[in-house]
This record gives structure tokens, sequence and C-alpha cells, in this order.
């Protein structure tokens, strides 16, 4: 699949197949993310990736019930390492970075057959002590990981005309 067709095909996957991930497809996803750009090459992102049924099940409760997280074979718990560096524009690099790390993983998923959906709804604390994560440590998002039981969906978006303004701000 060429790269506009895998952005186009991306989703957010909220049902998953009884079907495990390849190790080798999860080395691939992976290293996508450890290519991914960092501010300052900071490189700040961890993933935790959460195979233990039972965990992944609790991490679904601790995700506002959101049962299919649980149902996905693999949750990425992303994380960032990070002293709290804030660029020259005034944003904190962590979130921007490991955001920017979530989407290389969530399009190489896509690239290769397989589905994610961004989990920003959870709660920090309980994620931590499941996990084992230290308290210096951010979890930043969760990210169910596999193969799709549902279908894509229409996307919603606006139009270009909405979002792209040359030389200077347009009401």
């Amino acid at each position: 699949m060429d790269f506009f067709q895998t952005v186009s095909s991306r989703y957010s996957v909220r049902a998953y197949q009884d079907k495990p991930v390849e190790d080798d497809k999860l080395q691939r996803i992976i290293e996508a993310a450890r290519l991914a750009p960092s501010a300052s090459n900071r490189q700040e992102w961890r993933f935790v990736v959460v195979r233990d049924p039972e965990k992944r099940k609790a991490l679904a409760k601790i995700a506002h019930d959101q049962q299919f997280v649980g149902q996905a074979p693999l949750v990425i718990a992303a994380c960032a390492v990070t002293d709290g560096h804030v660029m020259s524009c005034g944003q904190e690099c962590y979130p921007i970075d490991v955001a920017i790390a979530l989407e290389h993983i969530s399009l190489a998923a896509t690239a290769l057959g397989l589905g994610t959906c961004w989990i920003g709804a959870f709660d920090e604390e309980p994620a931590r002590e499941l996990l084992a994560i230290p308290p210096d440590v951010r979890i930043v998002q969760l990210m169910p990981l596999g193969y799709p039981a549902d279908k894509i969906r229409p996307k919603t978006r606006l139009h270009s005309e909405e979002i792209l303004m040359f030389d200077q701000w347009r009401d």
C-alpha cells in the first residue's frame, strides 16, 4: 500500500479479531516509532507492550470501560521519560514527540494490515500501578493494536479550504 493509501485507510479501530500480532510485525511497527523525529533528538518515548490478557482487561477498565481496549491482542502504553524540556515556542516536548512516534506506529500498523486506536481517556495512576511504571515517567496515551474486526467507516473531515490559509490567518 502506498503512503497516501495508508493515510486514507487508517481509522480508529474499536473491534479486534482474536488473532495474535506476529512478532516481526510488532518489531517493524516499533522500529517505525524509533525512527520518528523528536525535539533536539531527545527521544523521550518509551513503549510498554501489554500482551497479558488480564492486564489488557484491567486497562480497558482504566480506560473508562472501553472494552475494545482489552479485546485487542496488544495494548501499547506510550510513555515519556522526560525532564519537562520546553521548546522555544513554549510547548513541552514530550507530548508532541510521543504523539509523533504514535502516529508512526498507527500508520505502520495500517500498512501491515493491522489497526490501532488513540486512547486518551484513561486514568494515569491506576495504569502506572498496573504496569509498574515509575512515578517520574508519564503515560501519554494507550494504543490498542491488532487485526481489525470492524470495517473502516467514512471519515468526516473539514474541507481543505476550511483548514488551509496562506500568508496570514483568515476567518
